[in-house]
């Protein structure tokens, strides 16, 4: 019976919960989530029940919510309803809209967690959606992580039923007379996954009757050799991550091309060591490695830049790239703070030990405003220590900057020319004597 084997695997897999644990379910009112609100209840478990009315099948969208909502009221359980824009959500982030779903409901699922004290959300995925989970995956092109299946547990979210296949569900379902309601979106081929679940698997049962069992042990095998990976990821992690700080500009996570290079399998490495950070075209990642000084690449959330013998792993934002905003900074101002940083200044009588990041200079020979501004092509200094002027390009190839370190470097200017290259070099013009009043200027980030 589907009731004692759910209780045997509670008792086996999630020892963790007990009548005292506070349980949101996820309830579309269709069969799976109905029977596992049934279950739960039968098994002496805590639950409420959250539903999500998405709004895609217009007066079919509205009965769900409103049978869900009457199977809370008929068993006396605490109840949440949201409803959702999913078309233009989907359009706004343009995702497709089964995505979109995904990424509303669970949006609000953890914030009513949080905001009324639940311990876990539970959700009705089972045997079946596992299997085609798989090969979805596989028809798609996947590595080692998306061939483990679905996890039964995920941060606070719990999926009971994962042993179990939808005819066993059903089968307790008409035993038990429960009502359920039929979504009419699962009768169209439109979504890959019903096209796998009314073609696919019913010619591969045909094949493999036990093809549910099969799988089932395959993702065992497959989700106990990814654990044994993870520990030799993080130990190449540990191997070849170390961090490149810089107290300018922002900071990177840094891999030694020639160390990587003595690797008997460098490519595989690279995968591991970068796939955590959107990156999708991994021959373009591979080529990095004999690419010319300055090669880069972007996921959404990160820049890979190929400096000399290093790769180079920065965050990264649109937004934040295309900003090219300057500050004005009038006399007299005790500090400034922009997106460059902050900046400090204080009249002294002597000077202190220099450092990278302060300068001394004779306040008399600048001409205010100041302005804090990115660096242009042309831009030349006469630098601090030296004879002439130098220009900036020709002072960052010197120095060896990164193209990410140039990209965000700042000057202090005022009126007449570059005061300083903030946390590098100054401008001998602007320089102090030991009888002049001094300004010190502070930078940090």
């Amino acid at each position: 019976m589907l009731l004692d084997a759910f209780q045997s695997h509670l008792k086996q897999q999630f020892p963790f919960l007990t009548a005292h644990t506070k349980l949101l379910v996820a309830v579309s009112g269709g069969l799976d989530s109905t029977v596992l609100v049934h279950l739960c209840m039968s098994s002496g478990l805590d639950i409420s029940i959250a539903h999500c009315n998405f709004n895609l099948r217009g007066n079919e969208s509205d009965g769900d919510a409103h049978f869900v909502k009457k199977l809370a009221t008929e068993h006396t359980l605490p109840y949440y309803e949201k409803s959702f824009d999913t078309s233009a959500y989907a359009k706004k982030h343009t995702v497709s809209t089964q995505m979109a779903a995904r990424d509303l409901r669970y949006t609000w699922f953890k914030e009513l967690t949080t905001a009324e004290g639940y311990d876990y959300i539970l959700t009705a995925h089972h045997s079946n959606d596992n299997l085609e989970t798989f090969l979805i995956n596989v028809s798609r092109g996947t590595g080692l992580d998306g061939l483990t299946g679905i996890p039964a547990i995920s941060g606070n979210v719990l999926r009971l039923l994962l042993p179990f296949s939808r005819k066993r569900i059903y089968e307790y379902a008409q035993v038990n007379e429960i009502v359920w309601r039929e979504d009419s979106s699962n009768a169209s081929d439109a979504y890959v996954r019903n096209a796998m679940r009314h073609h696919v698997i019913p010619e591969l049962e045909k094949i493999r009757p036990d093809i549910l069992q099969t799988v089932e042990k395959t993702l065992t095998h497959v989700q106990q050799s990814a654990s044994l990976l993870e520990v030799y990821i993080q130990e190449l992690k540990t191997r070849y991550f170390y961090p490149l700080d810089s107290l300018i500009g922002p900071r990177a996570m840094c891999v030694s091309i020639p160390k990587l290079l003595e690797h008997p399998t460098p490519k595989a490495v690279l995968y591991v060591l970068y796939k955590d950070f959107g990156f999708t075209a991994w021959e373009d990642v591979y080529h990095l490695l004999e690419a010319q000084s300055g090669k880069q690449l972007f996921s959404q959330t990160h820049r890979l830049l190929k400096d000399r013998t290093t790769l180079q792993l920065y965050s990264y934002s649109k937004e934040k790239e295309t900003n090219t905003t300057s500050f004005l900074i009038e006399e007299g101002i005790q500090e400034h703070q922009g997106d460059y940083g902050t900046l400090s200044f204080a009249r002294v009588a002597t000077m202190a030990t220099v450092l990278e990041t302060e300068i001394y200079i004779d306040p008399s020979k600048v001409q205010f405003p100041m302005v804090v501004r990115r660096w242009k092509e042309g831009d030349f200094f006469y630098p601090s220590g030296m004879q002439g002027k130098k220009k900036l390009s020709k002072f960052f190839k010197d120095e060896k900057l990164s193209l990410v370190a140039k990209e965000n470097t700042w000057l202090l200017c005022d009126q007449n020319g570059i005061i300083w290259i903030l946390g590098y070099r100054s401008d001998r013009r602007y320089s102090a004597q030991e009888d002049t009043k001094l300004l010190k200027i502070t930078y940090s980030i």
